[in-house]
């Protein structure tokens, strides 16, 4: 008689086990206590009749046969996931567009303009997933995303949306209260904030190089307040804190809504192959849903300029 194959949690219990290496890491990942995942590991060896783990006092190791069933059990759970996200784009029809993007281009562009997309298509309904993580179109359930890079992913068709500009900004408040910017040396004077970022040998701009480009040599950036996201820059400047570095088509709407103040013209341009872009499964490009919203998209993004 075949003997019975362990359940979906058991296998869940096993790959993370057998990919941490440690039962307590497991445990914290699967919501469980370390207890319970050695007794569902020793299920398994007993149901199987096999030893999956040697133990020590210091460590546990994969066996030959552990390996060969931590690998199926990570292969099965991968299908698995993937045929569940399939099956849940196919149960919520075709009416339904699923777009994933983060917070700072969702709030500072995306959602000024999506009222317009539904005009346009009354019979696409838009949902977003707002998170800086990147997500796995075969994995979760998402149509399109929006996201910041190089624009180079396997698999998939990617749409650039805009240059990024990086210019000043301030709240008006802080030149009616503070020193006045009558030239780029007055900075001097302020509190100054950007982000720090860098990849593939591409630095985003920071104040060292906006005072180069300004031809100001003796800047010191010791002072400058360095933050991790964009928003929080920006938020930085609305409250009046700082004059930031931001990126425009992320600050556009605050410029001509008043919220924000240009001090100076110069900006400088993000090295052109890092850029917003639309993104989907090459696959996927003759879906409606999604080639409305991208000739949407582009339209918008067409309209962003410095």
């Amino acid at each position: 008689m075949a003997r019975l194959l362990p359940g979906t949690r058991a296998l869940r219990t096993l790959e993370a086990a057998g990919r941490h290496l440690n039962f307590t890491r497991a445990a914290d990942e699967l919501g469980l206590t370390p207890a319970a995942v050695s007794y569902q590991i020793k299920e398994i060896e007993d149901q199987l009749g096999l030893i999956l783990f040697t133990r020590t006092s210091r460590a546990i190791r994969l066996t030959e046969s552990g390996h060969v069933l931590f690998e199926a059990a990570a292969d099965a759970l991968d299908l698995l996931n993937r045929a569940a996200a399939r099956a849940r784009k196919v149960a919520r029809g075709t009416t339904l567009l699923k777009v994933t993007a983060d917070a700072h281009f969702a709030t500072k562009w995306l959602m000024r303009r999506v009222d317009g997309f539904r005009e346009r298509h009354p019979g696409i309904e838009l949902r977003f997933d707002i998170c800086y993580s990147l997500r796995d179109f075969e994995l979760d359930d998402i149509d399109v995303g929006i996201r910041f890079g190089a624009g180079k992913y396997p698999g998939l068709a990617a749409d650039r949306l805009f240059d990024n500009v990086i210019i000043p900004v301030c709240s008006p408040r802080l030149l009616a209260c503070g020193p006045p910017l009558n030239a780029p040396r007055d900075l001097f004077n302020h509190t100054l904030a950007h982000i720090e970022w860098s990849r593939q040998g591409v630095t985003w701009p920071n104040w060292r190089m906006w005072m180069a480009a300004a031809g100001i040599n003796d800047f010191d950036d010791s002072r400058v307040m360095v933050f991790g996201t964009s928003s929080d820059a920006v938020q930085a400047a609305l409250e009046g804190n700082a004059v930031a570095l931001a990126d425009f088509a992320m600050v556009a709407n605050d410029l001509s809504e008043g919220r924000l103040i240009r001090p100076f013209d110069l900006g400088i341009r993000m090295a052109r192959e890092f850029a917003y872009f639309l993104v989907y499964p090459d696959n996927a490009a003759s879906d409606p849903r999604i080639a409305a919203f991208r000739e949407w998209l582009l339209e918008e993004a067409a309209k962003t300029e410095v």
